[in-house]
């Protein structure tokens, strides 16, 4: 793998991408490592303390990794359109004993800056960053702490962006991705371009590294994007129902089910673009749904964590790539390394 990644012994072209909200795991990314690949934590969600004790225990394990953090880059939400939606989702919630209308919007940063100052004291081999551009001073930081960058990008113009910021490697991700889009402008959805043009698209901007990311489930798939320029791949519906994974159990059975139909974006869960698989949710809300992250997921997360908890996956982000029916247990060094086998 002629890539900045060589030097830190990663020899297999499939990594494991970040799955924020419980899919990653610190078991799955030592897997990774083990199979000589590399998979990322996913900083989303966790105080800066829940991150660094992930970060300990792939540690201890040895082996090379990354984390991957949300950039702010918030949609604020109008107020009387989230009190609507709080107000129609009540419903729902009345099934768990839960409140969701009166709240005030949550408008956070997910932490950013603690999680960058942790970070830069203990410095991880690889950061990767998602939903906007951080400041040139942050790629600056890091490249002065010895971490490799990446960049999620989902256009050209995006890609240019990153390079002139500082980013050592672009993530080009494909709208065919499951979960959220890494998009800048989550008002607007990306372009439907095939993985493997974007990916020649990017090239042509740019000279860095591309890693394709985006409904790669098969080692077809896998080739065609490495033909197309990238020097690896991540994989992330693809290991959502191995051994390490830590998505739920509900989560897990409707990947396996023949009949959930095709994944959708939507913006009913997070009130940011996301695919996930067809459900009662997305059928009820998604028309609805105002645009607004992070107020949205805040507003539906204790909705979605008590209805996996009861086995309800009509009320569940059930995050899924346009691959999914191609998703197998097993050991995620199996599956990572069969991705590779067409490369």
């Amino acid at each position: 793998m002629n890539s900045p990644l060589s030097s830190l012994g990663v020899e297999l072209p499939v990594l494991a991408a970040p799955m924020a909200g419980g899919g990653s795991t610190p078991a799955l990314v030592t897997a990774a490592a083990r199979a000589g690949s590399l998979g990322f934590l996913a900083a989303g969600y966790k105080t800066a303390g829940q991150l660094a004790e992930q970060i300990a225990a792939v540690r201890a394990a040895g082996g090379t990794f990354g984390v991957n953090v949300f950039v702010p880059n918030p949609v604020p939400v109008d107020r009387r359109a989230f009190a609507r939606y709080a107000a129609a989702l009540q419903a729902e919630a009345d099934g768990y004993d839960l409140r969701l209308t009166g709240q005030e919007p949550v408008e956070d940063d997910d932490a950013w800056r603690d999680k960058l100052d942790l970070l830069l004291a203990e410095p991880v081999p690889v950061a990767g960053f998602t939903f906007g551009l951080p400041e040139p001073s942050v790629f600056r930081a890091f490249k002065q702490a010895g971490t490799l960058t990446v960049q999620t990008v989902t256009s050209p113009a995006e890609a240019r962006a990153a390079a002139e910021a500082g980013a050592d490697l672009l993530a080009v991700q494909g709208l065919a991705a499951g979960g959220h889009s890494g998009t800048w402008t989550p008002e607007r959805i990306p372009d439907p371009v095939a993985l493997p043009d974007l990916v020649r698209a990017v090239r042509a901007a740019t000279g860095l590294p591309i890693i394709a990311a985006g409904g790669l489930s098969t080692p077809g798939e896998v080739a065609q994007a490495v033909q197309a320029g990238a020097v690896a791949v991540l994989a992330g519906t693809a290991l959502l129902r191995s051994d390490e994974s830590g998505a739920s159990a509900v989560h897990q059975a409707a990947l396996a089910a023949p009949d959930r139909g095709d994944p959708v974006l939507t913006r009913a869960f997070t009130g940011r673009p996301a695919r996930g698989l067809p459900n009662t949710f997305i059928e009820k809300y998604g028309p609805i749904a105002p645009s607004g992250y992070p107020a949205l997921h805040h507003l539906t997360s204790p909705l979605r964590k008590a209805a996996a908890a009861a086995g309800h996956p009509e009320l569940v982000h059930l995050w899924a790539g346009t691959g999914y029916r191609n998703t197998r247990p097993g050991p995620a060094a199996d599956i990572l390394t069969a991705l590779a086998s067409g490369s």
